[in-house]
């Protein structure tokens, strides 16, 4: 299905594709000078952070179509059909209230966490800048923070589409992908790392 919107962090994804690139030098450096068991524990550290980069940097997204959305974190997926969601709002993070099996449930996005102060600050430049304007213009104008503007894009979105969707509960499920590229390099770290301690 094609997407509607997405929403990314544009220095998350610059970090983890820095880190990435990193990790790639190294590995060549590696491959072409290591040959101890310290140069195994290194690539497979080298290895666990690609795998939190893809999980913290990359990953994260809120995606949404013509059926709902989904909120992509770090490890989990929130998939939450229009006719289920019940509130977007900003915050620190950008939160969702949605109806679930078991009742009502809450998912915080990882995309554009905004601190109380950032927040603070953006509220204070949108108040100063509203003073100079014509009160259509200002309005038009207020998105604060990233996160505010997210969620109102989502919340626009949401109108538009109210009462669709192919269910009428969200659910949350693990990303396999995202639980390997974590798990099997940290587990060939701590093995590694023992062998290294015990040879």
């Amino acid at each position: 299905m094609t997407p509607l919107l997405t929403i990314k962090s544009t220095v998350a994804r610059v970090a983890g594709w820095a880190w990435m690139v990193f990790a790639a030098l190294n590995l060549i450096d590696i491959a072409v000078r290591g040959r101890d068991m310290a140069s195994v524990v290194m690539t497979t550290l080298l290895l666990l952070g690609c795998g939190i980069a893809y999980a913290v940097g990359l990953r994260p997204a809120v995606v949404a179509d013509e059926q709902g959305y989904t909120v992509r974190n770090p490890l989990r997926d929130t998939r939450v059909p229009w006719r289920a969601s019940r509130k977007i709002e900003a915050a620190d993070a950008l939160l969702v209230t949605f109806k679930a099996a078991d009742g009502e449930r809450k998912t915080k996005a990882w995309v554009h966490q905004t601190s109380p102060r950032a927040r603070a600050k953006a509220e204070a430049r949108e108040r100063r800048q509203a003073a100079r304007m014509p009160d259509a213009a200002a309005t038009a104008l207020k998105h604060g923070t990233p996160t505010m503007f997210a969620a109102q894009q989502l919340n626009e979105l949401a109108r538009e589409h109210k009462g669709k969707g192919d269910a009428d509960q969200g659910t949350v499920a693990w990303s396999r992908p995202a639980v390997a590229a974590v798990a099997v390099p940290g587990a060939l770290a701590v093995a590694a790392s023992l062998i290294a301690l015990l040879s």
